[in-house]
């Protein structure tokens, strides 16, 4: 072996080493690479269903018969009202033909409608043309409540309950809470207000009291309570369900009355899987109808769903009306 050679082997294996450092190194890096390209992308779809949401819930609102449309509630009594714009019915609608019907409502809340001649041509049932006396599907009676229709299909009522009570819940497509509305503010969508929450389910059959702005208490069916964690506090919330089995959460936080709507906010999660995890998304969350117009019915938090956290997440309180 000659000097050279002995001299040359080190340098060539510091070098083998060195480039099979850099190699590993660079496969290091490449994984870190891809792994920030796949969370980035995660992060991104989650987003997307986010912003999907909140392109559907304006829709909704500002559907011809959505929240927006509501401009009047009208609580009748067991008994005969007379339903119309004049000024001498018992029951005066803001709009619509000055005499559209007798109303009787029974003690059972069965509820009929004897439409005044006057009004025959005018007014439709469910959208076909309405004569005589007819019986009103109420919405804890059907899954669809019969729509009295009138001012060309631009207006209506249904008949709703609430408690031991009956309304006539009156919309109009032209109200200007409805052609005026400025749209929705929204916190930052922040991934930390989704939790990965813990059902404790209720007893079967059990309910619990959710009373409303108007002051009417009902029985709730109540699934049960769900418990979180944020930056290491835990949290809980009642769930009622509302006939379509998913948990319904009507809360309060630090925020409201200041960023986002006094009252309450709500949110709906998918039921849980077998392990009883639920998918909590405040990021979700939303204002009631109440916070658009005073002809709502809307529950108010349950006294154990007032949160002693800020939840920067969901919709603010709504925008000013423009001048």
């Amino acid at each position: 072996m000659t000097r050279f050679t002995r001299h040359v082997r080190p340098i060539l294996a510091a070098a083998l080493l060195i480039a099979l450092a850099a190699c590993a190194g660079g496969n290091g890096d490449g994984a870190d690479d891809a792994e920030a390209r796949a969370a980035d992308a995660a992060r991104r779809a989650y987003e997307k269903t986010i912003l999907d949401w909140r392109e559907q819930r304006l829709r909704s609102l500002q559907r011809p018969d959505g929240w927006l449309s509501l401009v009047g509630l009208h609580w009748v009594k067991p008994g005969t009202t007379f339903v119309g714009s004049a000024r001498d019915n018992g029951t005066r609608l803001a709009l619509g033909p000055a005499y559209i019907g007798t109303l009787h409502v029974g003690k059972d809340h069965t509820v009929s409608l004897e439409i005044h001649p006057s009004a025959e041509g005018e007014v439709t049932i469910d959208g076909e043309p309405a004569k005589g006396r007819v019986l009103l599907r109420t919405d804890r009676q059907a899954d669809k409540p019969t729509v009295v229709g009138f001012n060309r299909g631009d207006a209506s009522f249904i008949v709703i309950e609430r408690g031991d009570r009956v309304a006539l819940r009156v919309r109009d497509a032209m109200a200007r809470t409805r052609t005026q509305f400025p749209g929705i503010d929204y916190f930052d969508i922040d991934p930390g207000f989704r939790f990965q929450a813990r059902l404790e389910p209720a007893p079967a059959g059990a309910t619990m009291e959710i009373i409303d702005v108007n002051g009417i208490i009902e029985q709730m069916p109540h699934i049960g309570r769900v418990h979180f964690e944020k930056d290491g506090q835990a949290y809980s919330l009642d769930a009622v369900d509302q006939g379509d089995g998913r948990l319904f959460f009507t809360f309060a936080d630090r925020t409201s009355g200041h960023e986002s709507y006094p009252a309450a906010r709500f949110l709906y999660a998918d039921p849980p899987g077998p392990d009883g995890i639920v998918d909590l998304d405040f990021n979700r969350a939303y204002n009631p109808p109440c916070a658009f117009t005073e002809f709502s019915t809307c529950p108010l938090p349950p006294p154990g769903n007032r949160l002693d956290l800020r939840v920067t997440a969901g919709e603010k309180k709504p925008l000013p009306w423009p001048q």
